[in-house]
């Protein structure tokens, strides 16, 4: 047995013994918030099976944006692959307890497809969590961030690598079509099935989007993702984790670090949207943020998670290497 397989199983086995054992409030708080609940157990095969059943049935149907802004660039460092173009960049703005630092993934895809989606544990369902660098390594990931953090809810539509594994359309989405278009969408109006239909390689399903056109978004410093129990304000000076468009197949990933004075402060939703725009994105969607924000790249996370380590994710996007 594995050492992950083991600690899976220690894990099971306490978090079991503390449902019998405590009140009806705290074993309903266990199980919506802490227990694993497996719906697919085997991504890869689950995503294979669907592909092959797709191409049964199916018919035949640029350089790096220059950042105006006056932020100091620390660090730069350059990939390429015949799947994509990748520069990241390391910037400091501010000073003193208003520092920022954030990492920037400036990402050219040779075909949409080459962003993909991978599933923490190669499973799917609610609460199961690992590492972004450990799912970033079992897919043999050159860069990745964290997702969307589909596993802390159980609505939304989350299509991912080409695949429908949730049709609960619930909030403001993300929609990446394999002709390498982007586009905010409202869940509410459409099904998975409709999206796929249509082209939708990935979805995201968190929010709020940040720019829309070109421009900032209203209202976004008061947005709440969710209102259920579990669940905080997102606003403030946070850490974050966006992801922008330039142009089709031209992405821009970043990654605010906070909560750590001196170094970087993080970001509220407002300076957030108008990094995305100082990068050149007309459009910018907010992912899961706090102590699940992280950038890996060339077998390393690049940032500094603000829990002090990383933080157990759901998913992750991610280019192959």
């Amino acid at each position: 047995m594995s050492k992950r397989s083991r600690t899976r199983r220690t894990a099971a086995i306490v978090a079991t013994t503390l449902v019998l054992s405590l009140g009806s409030a705290a074993a309903w708080a266990l199980d919506r918030f802490v227990i694993e609940h497996v719906e697919i157990t085997d991504v890869a095969a689950y995503e294979a099976s669907a592909s092959a059943s797709s191409s049964a049935s199916a018919t035949t149907a640029d350089s790096t944006a220059d950042a105006s802004t006056s932020e100091a660039v620390l660090t730069d460092t350059s990939y390429t692959s015949d799947d994509a173009s990748i520069t990241i960049s390391t910037v400091v703005t501010g000073s003193g307890s208003s520092q920022v630092t954030y990492y920037v993934a400036d990402v050219v895809l040779s075909d949409a497809t080459a962003l993909r989606s991978a599933f923490a544990q190669n499973e799917f369902g609610e609460n199961i969590t690992e590492d972004t660098s450990d799912i970033a390594a079992d897919v043999g990931a050159v860069f990745a961030i964290n997702g969307d953090y589909y596993g802390f809810r159980s609505t939304g539509i989350e299509i991912r690598n080409g695949v429908v594994y949730r049709d609960e359309p619930a909030r403001e989405g993300l929609a990446f079509y394999t002709d390498g278009h982007v586009e905010v969408y409202d869940e509410t109006t459409t099904s998975a099935d409709e999206l796929l239909a249509a082209g939708v390689w990935n979805t995201l399903s968190f929010g709020p989007a940040l720019v829309v056109d070109g421009q900032v978004v209203d209202g976004i410093d008061s947005v709440e993702v969710d209102t259920n129990f579990g669940n905080h304000s997102i606003q403030g000076d946070q850490p974050r984790t966006a992801v922008g468009v330039i142009d089709d197949n031209h992405l821009v990933f970043v990654v605010v670090d906070g909560r750590s004075p001196g170094y970087s402060a993080g970001v509220d939703m407002n300076e957030l949207a108008q990094i995305m725009i100082d990068l050149g994105a007309t459009t910018a969607y907010n992912l899961d943020g706090g102590g699940s924000s992280t950038m890996y790249f060339n077998g390393e996370v690049i940032n500094q998670p603000s829990n002090g380590g990383e933080r157990g994710v759901s998913d992750i996007l991610y280019v192959a290497g």
